[in-house]
């Protein structure tokens, strides 16, 4: 990808500024960011997230620190993957959900939940004190082709997903879900979730955002055989070694 060429002629790149870095405790990250936001379409959007770009709301951005490249921006190969014995049980015991597509409407169970699920998986971050104004735009603020899908069991919300379709595949955004049902595995089941909806959907691939084999939060994605990452501007299949 190269900012001058189709379709990114009138797109801006800048560099923030430093910042604490969330994954790797006494580093600084810093972030390339594309702007401005509406002139991010469908077809913009699919070519950054193919470049390892990620969004957050409004922002696409990609990780841009001059020292550390542990941000290694990942995907699914729909086609390849076969989940292994611990995932198919997964699948198996959460079958019983009742998926449902929504627009990105604010709903305040959904935003009790996301609470919820901040204050024990991210506790000290400063995202568990969101405010219902942070969540709507972190999480209900898009210029692409984005859903929500609402997992239920008996009729209450567990888990939440925001999913973002591009060209080539789904963008796995972000995900929430009742910490208190840890042995649901809900997270594992939200990625199988989505690689079979890409199955479905005939689309190659799900978009994970950044491995880092360093993170306990972020080196789980190698479990998504066989996972491709972006490395020196080509996608290429990971070591599962």
């Amino acid at each position: 990808m190269h900012p001058t060429e189709p379709p990114f002629q009138r797109i801006q790149f800048y560099l923030t500024a430093h910042y604490d870095c969330s994954y790797l405790p006494g580093r600084h990250a810093r972030s390339q960011v594309a702007t401005p936001a509406h002139l991010i379409d469908a077809r913009a959007y699919s070519a950054l997230v193919r470049a390892g770009f990620r969004r957050s709301g409004q922002f696409t951005y990609r990780p841009h620190c001059e020292t550390c490249n542990a941000c290694v921006p990942v995907r699914v190969d729909v086609a390849r993957f076969a989940p292994n014995r611990t995932q198919r049980r997964c699948l198996a015991r959460n079958r019983h959900l009742a998926a449902r597509f929504l627009p990105l409407d604010f709903h305040d169970a959904h935003y009790a939940l996301y609470r919820r699920y901040l204050a024990s998986r991210h506790a000290g971050g400063g995202m568990d004190r969101d405010s219902a104004e942070q969540y709507t735009q972190f999480m209900l603020s898009s210029n692409v082709d984005s859903v929500l899908v609402e997992f239920c069991d008996g009729g209450a919300p567990v888990m939440v997903a925001v999913i973002d379709q591009v060209e080539d595949g789904l963008s796995a955004v972000y995900t929430f879900f009742d910490p208190a049902r840890e042995a649901q595995s809900l997270g594992v089941y939200g990625v199988l979730w989505q690689i079979e909806l890409a199955q479905r959907l005939g689309l190659p691939y799900v978009y994970l955002g950044y491995w880092i084999a360093d993170s306990r939060k972020m080196a789980y994605k190698q479990q998504y055989a066989p996972l491709e990452a972006l490395r020196d501007g080509r996608w290429q299949v990971i070591d599962a070694a």
